[in-house]
């Protein structure tokens, strides 16, 4: 009888459709309920801060409102991930929507400045960071938790999945905000139209909480819960004490994540408008297509991993980073009718999101994985998140080509990281389905 099972073939069973349809789900609505306060922060700022106030400071404190979610992902990813190692992933990974479906309903429906005074920025701000928390929980719990469930073979596409379903709520934000500019007139939108997708999303996210529930808990938890295999003392300090090249590794292909995600989808509009001239509608067209494209390549780069391993996709996809990158920012200007393939080719480049979470869900030990996840990719992605745009920006004063070379550079540290990284050459249902010793920390 062989140690491992073979990798399975066919068809993908109705409970593990089910499992991965609901996982992708929660995350697209958790990733969109977060976003639209980006797209609609100008807006907000009218009516959640003093009409004496310059717009160049209300925006300026709304969007320290927005970063503030970013504050709070640490704390909230090692929160959650603490109980999820102790208690179970399932619990944990319905919270996580029901913390960001709540404060995003109340979003919509809170009061402005008129009304509660400074009390009305101060609930933003609280809410704000409880959505922050709750995203924290939810990309790590949910890789975590597909990669537990998936059969021999299928972990990659699990993951890719997931991390497509995670992107796609930043498409249906992008497409929600475009759809709601086209269908009411700008009056209406700063009066009252800007609340209806924080309150569909709350109701969404809501709806989304109760399907959670029909999940089952992943086997690995419900066998190490049997065998008494959970870790001995608290996860996060056990990740920290054997763990720290695993940590330090997934620090830094998580940096490679937030460039891609930054610097080709999020920045993407705004720096070539300064720096080219791009008009706003042709930078939208592109940052749609862009999104699109990074939502389908994670699940195919997801899926190729379970063929080829994740060494065998590392090398390719860095290629296709790197090639996006570059034909984004400095070949487009240069060739504006290469700009939309250029665009889709940066997004499917932009699929190296779909590496980290297969390369990190290797890494750990399944008694401390959600930990350990979860602590090196808030960490990272609190970090570098919010310090991206910041380096982006003060080095394009140099270079305009600033943003590709970013991006570059981040791609071959992370792709070496991930090469390097614990069980980057075996078989990822050897680390997810409790096949190797059990880890007592």
């Amino acid at each position: 009888m062989p140690e491992f099972p073979p990798p399975q073939t066919g068809s993908l069973t109705w409970g593990e459709l089910r499992t991965l349809a609901l996982a992708a789900l929660g995350g697209a609505l958790e990733f969109y309920d977060f976003v639209i306060f980006a797209y609609f922060a100008k807006i907000i700022a009218q009516h959640f801060f003093p009409a004496i106030q310059p717009d160049w400071l209300r925006q300026t404190e709304t969007f320290g409102l927005f970063g503030a979610g970013y504050l709070a992902r640490p704390l909230g990813g090692v929160v959650m991930a603490h109980f999820g190692d102790r208690h179970g992933r399932k619990k944990m990974f319905a919270f996580s929507v029901l913390l960001m479906a709540a404060p995003t309903l109340l979003m919509g429906l809170l009061p402005g400045f008129g009304t509660l005074g400074i009390g009305a920025p101060l609930a933003l701000l609280l809410l704000r960071m409880a959505q922050g928390a709750a995203i924290g929980g939810e990309a790590p719990g949910g890789w975590v938790f597909v990669a537990e469930h998936a059969s021999a073979g299928r972990t990659g596409l699990a993951c890719g999945l997931l991390t497509g379903g995670l992107t796609a709520g930043m498409l249906i934000g992008s497409l929600v905000a475009l759809g709601l500019n086209l269908a009411l007139p700008p009056a209406a939108i700063v009066a009252w139209g800007w609340r209806l997708p924080f309150i569909l999303g709350g109701i969404f996210g809501l709806i989304a909480m109760k399907l959670r529930r029909w999940l089952e808990e992943t086997p690995v938890f419900t066998e190490m819960h049997a065998r008494d295999a959970l870790a001995r003392q608290t996860p996060l300090v056990a990740v920290l004490r054997t763990c720290r090249r695993a940590v330090i590794l997934s620090i830094i292909g998580t940096w490679t994540l937030t460039a891609a995600i930054v610097v080709l989808l999020l920045m993407m509009p705004s720096l070539l408008q300064t720096l080219y001239g791009f008009s706003p509608a042709r930078t939208m067209d592109a940052s749609l297509v862009a999104t699109l494209s990074v939502t389908v390549a994670s699940v195919v780069i997801g899926a190729a991993t379970d063929r080829w391993g994740l060494r065998g996709m590392i090398p390719p996809v860095v290629g296709l980073l790197i090639a996006g990158a570059w034909g984004l920012y400095a070949l487009a200007p240069a060739h504006p009718g290469w700009f939309l393939p250029l665009a889709a080719l940066a997004g499917i480049g932009a699929g190296y999101v779909s590496l980290v979470p297969i390369a990190m869900v290797r890494a750990f030990p399944a008694a401390v994985r959600f930990s350990g996840l979860s602590f090196s990719y808030n960490l990272s992605y609190a970090v570098f998140g919010g310090l991206t745009p910041a380096c982006v920006s003060a080095l394009v004063g140099h270079d305009p080509q600033a943003p590709a070379l970013y991006v570059i550079g981040t791609a071959l540290a992370g792709g070496a990281a991930l090469w390097a990284m614990p069980g980057a050459k075996r078989d990822l249902t050897r680390t997810c389905h409790g096949r190797e010793s059990p880890f007592h920390a």
